[in-house]
């Protein structure tokens, strides 16, 4: 988990693309261990391994993208690459083939549609908890480096990305909640709505400017206390000794847990995007920036699927508190000092962030104005 975190620290921050492979190999390879750390289960091996050989590839596009844009711009260092973008170097073929294979690799570190397929069975086979650090810690560091590498080409508006970040958004949004309503696995419920939220942060990178870019880093702030605090609920619930992840698991649990399900409760209706949680400040600043940046009809297109999704955030609900629970219903495993305060804190961060959102937003729009400037 150390180097992993290393490797996610090493991709915010770097500006060229080698370190930013670097650093990716460095998350990357030790995701793929902690994926399949339940070594006896079968479901475990077979994530790790998808998760494995599907890096592999998009590690190999990832490399070719670094390679042909080197060969179009001279340099691997952004603020060079900038540079050399606004010296003639966008008419290059080269630099246009090697910014899609790059958006190959980033899309697959962020599990955007049709780079997602490793997704679903990596959330359901890792532990809990490490399915927890993949869908925040991955997709953050991912989202922290693409922005870096947008902003830094898109600078001297040589290089237009959004036409094909706007495809992205709505096809990661549609696919993902159309296939979550289908789920009867809360895990891989989970998994594609990630998918759905990749979508609606991939809205902000494509409206751009100070109020986009600051948008995504604060909804992935949002995204993580939401996610975080899910799992740690469906870590919490255990059935015959084995994780209860099915949907009759939750049957009745608010009579039998009403504190657990008043959780998990907050933290779904966080992720439909319902006032005064976090995840509807998120949304509304993400679908505003698209609007002021003129992309009307993705925001649209957000707020619908929005609505599309609660259906089965909802359905979880509604098996929470109006269902009667089950034979050998899921019990819920005494949480250590440190689990408690997870939660709570995970908690916090959805009620903070949702009824006093504007500090938090005023930090990720500073944080995000240096890679407007062009600076490093």
């Amino acid at each position: 988990m150390l180097l992993a975190a290393v490797g996610m620290m090493l991709m915010a921050s770097a500006t060229d693309l080698i370190v930013i492979f670097l650093a990716l190999e460095t998350m990357s390879l030790a995701l793929y261990v902690l994926a399949g750390f339940f070594r006896v289960r079968i479901e475990a091996g077979e994530a790790s391994m998808k998760y494995f050989l599907l890096g592999a590839f998009a590690s190999g596009f990832f490399l070719y993208g670094i390679a042909l844009v080197f060969g179009a711009t001279g340099s691997t260092n952004l603020a060079r690459i900038a540079t050399a973008i606004a010296g003639g170097a966008s008419r290059d073929p080269l630099l246009a083939i090697g910014a899609g294979l790059l958006v190959v690799g980033f899309g697959f570190k962020i599990s955007s549609v049709p780079f997602h397929l490793w997704t679903a069975d990596v959330y359901e086979g890792a532990p809990t908890a490490i399915t927890a650090f993949i869908a925040t810690g991955s997709k953050a560091a991912a989202f922290a480096a693409l922005l870096r590498v947008l902003n830094a080409s898109a600078s001297t508006t040589q290089l237009d990305w959004a036409p094909l970040l706007w495809v992205l958004a709505v096809l990661s949004m549609t696919v993902g909640n159309v296939i979550a309503i289908a789920q009867q696995n809360v895990k891989r419920m989970l998994a594609y709505s990630s998918i759905a939220h990749v979508g609606y942060m991939l809205i902000g990178v494509v409206a751009g400017g100070a109020l986009g870019n600051g948008s995504v880093l604060f909804y992935l702030f949002v995204y993580t206390f939401t996610t975080a605090g899910a799992f740690g609920v469906v870590l919490l619930l255990e059935r015959d000794g084995r994780e209860a992840v099915a949907l009759s698991d939750y049957g009745g649990l608010a009579a039998r847990h009403p504190l657990m399900a008043l959780a998990l409760s907050i933290f779904l209706l966080s992720l439909i995007g319902i006032p005064p949680t976090a995840g509807f400040v998120g949304k509304f600043y993400l679908f505003g920036s698209a609007v002021r940046a003129g992309y009307i009809w993705l925001a649209v297109i957000g707020a619908l699927n929005s609505a599309a999704a609660a259906y089965y955030y909802l359905r979880l609900i509604v098996y929470m508190y109006m269902r009667e629970p089950e034979t050998g219903s899921a019990t819920v495993a005494i949480p250590s000092f440190a689990g408690r305060l997870a939660l709570v804190v995970a908690l916090w961060g959805v009620v903070q962030l949702g009824v006093l959102p504007a500090p938090f937003l005023n930090l990720a729009q500073a944080a995000v104005a240096p890679l407007l400037a062009g600076g490093r």
